[in-house]
């Protein structure tokens, strides 16, 4: 796997359904530089059973992310037709309506293959055919982009293992923490602690308060 963390995030433009309802035919993460975080995450199909578990996690967390300056965008290799129809279909129905933050289409796959999450594997054989195995969907992989557009934070799940949204807004508030004082973030931080120096003194003297 690709490890992008200190890298610029790799661009696109690819059909999306904002808002809940609208097309937008090119979506770029590029409209937040200088700008906005952005909280990317994949996901791997339309219509499933984990997926809307996650979708509806982080909508119920939008608040947040937009109080720390976020932009949450989702990416799944469906089409933005599918995307569209899911979010029309209520929630009791198995649909996500409600979804308001922008799901992206990677219906080539390239988005998913840059950001090296996509499962599954492709090759020609001998006779110059296209050869795939397994489904060639993406896994739960989340990036956290700084305002810069350089990735700050990655984590990739596999297929069945939904992710912890607390977890992404934590990631958050550590780098914008370590913005902010400089400071860096020890093991289990949140919010409401302080950071460390880091230095030999700054490090002895917060194990000697915890």
């Amino acid at each position: 796997m690709a490890v992008l963390v200190g890298k610029k995030a790799p661009k696109f433009n690819a059909q999306a359904v904002v808002n809940g309802i609208e097309f937008n035919e090119n979506y770029s993460l590029e409209q937040f530089e200088g700008n906005k975080y952005v909280v990317l995450f994949f996901y791997p199909k339309d219509f499933t059973f984990v997926c809307p578990t996650e979708l509806f996690a982080f909508q119920e967390k939008i608040a947040e992310f937009e109080k720390r300056n976020v932009q949450l965008v989702a990416v799944s290799t469906d089409t933005e037709q599918s995307h569209w129809g899911w979010l029309q279909m209520p929630k009791a129905q198995g649909g996500i309506q409600g979804v308001t933050y922008p799901l992206v289409a990677d219906t080539n796959k390239t988005i998913s293959k840059n950001y090296d999450v996509l499962a599954g594997d492709f090759y020609y054989d001998d006779n110059d055919e296209l050869q795939a195995s397994g489904e060639l969907i993406a896994y739960r992989g989340l990036f956290l982009i700084d305002k810069e557009g350089i990735v700050r934070h990655q984590v990739v799940n596999d297929l069945p293992l939904g992710r912890n949204v607390d977890e992404a807004l934590r990631m958050v508030d550590a780098l914008q923490f370590t913005e902010e004082h400089g400071e860096a973030c020890p093991a289990n931080w949140n919010a409401d602690k302080e950071g460390l120096k880091a230095t030999h003194e700054g490090v002895a003297d917060y194990l000697a308060k915890h």
